[in-house]
């Protein structure tokens, strides 16, 4: 698998697996199934109800500015759920990929709307061929979209299960989820992992999840890690295998 080294403007030196041509394939079809899906079920409520033939009976432009409407979310799918899922659509999600900025940061909405451009190009008018030259040709697996967004699709697939010691051993395959952890200081993830570990002992949740939101509020971190503990051991997982590759 392809590695991607990255060097965060912390100074701090990020690894990440590249998805394979295969993983972003599959993700592709995935997210494909979907837009034909709502198109199918879409349709069948235009023909059930009837609306189908009274669109029909109006003037050719109105005819198009009401099916352009209508089918909005198959144009904008990728775009819109990149931007509501940190970098995933329901494809990348299935496929455990996402979407990141080359300097370790999360792309920002511009980002994905580069992306989005240049899958017009790339995907559709191409049909996916010019797509998977780039993404053979390139190094890091990148697609015209991501060489122009600065942006690169890592595959989270290498994850491993974490415990509550925040000084620990990371494993070499490792695959953190969060690298905004990095605007945390050693004295800020003592006390996350203190007040974590007595929480958990005392089964007090609620101290947890105000934990969680005063995590996100300082670093900008979403919580992709389902709950509230497993969003924590993440994190202080994600801290040591940053502060350990230093």
């Amino acid at each position: 698998m392809t590695q991607l080294s990255i060097n965060t403007t912390q100074n701090v030196n990020i690894n990440f697996t590249a998805a394979s041509v295969g993983d972003r394939i599959f993700a592709q079809l995935l997210d494909f199934l979907v837009m034909i899906a709502y198109a199918i079920v879409v349709g069948f409520i235009l023909d059930l109800s009837g609306l189908s033939a009274a669109i029909e009976g109006l003037d050719n432009w109105s005819v198009m500015a009401i099916y352009l409407l209508i089918y909005s979310p198959i144009m904008f799918y990728t775009i819109v759920q990149e931007s509501l899922w940190e970098g995933q659509t329901i494809g990348k999600r299935i496929m455990k990929t996402k979407v990141i900025k080359l300097d370790g940061y999360q792309a920002s909405f511009g980002d994905y709307l580069v992306r989005w451009l240049f899958r017009l190009v790339e995907i559709f008018i191409g049909n996916g061929v010019i797509a998977l030259i780039a993404v053979i040709a390139s190094k890091k697996n990148q697609r015209l979209g991501d060489m122009a967004a600065g942006t690169a699709v890592i595959t989270l697939k290498n994850k491993i299960n974490i415990n509550h010691t925040i000084i620990q051993d990371v494993h070499a395959d490792y695959v953190p989820t969060y690298p905004l952890v990095i605007k945390l200081s050693d004295n800020d993830v003592r006390i996350i992992k203190e007040t974590f570990e007595i929480a958990i002992v005392s089964r007090d949740f609620q101290t947890i999840v105000k934990l969680r939101e005063k995590v996100i509020a300082v670093t900008g971190i979403k919580n992709q890690s389902g709950n509230d503990q497993d969003f924590i051991r993440t994190l202080l997982k994600d801290y040591n295998y940053y502060t350990q590759n230093m």
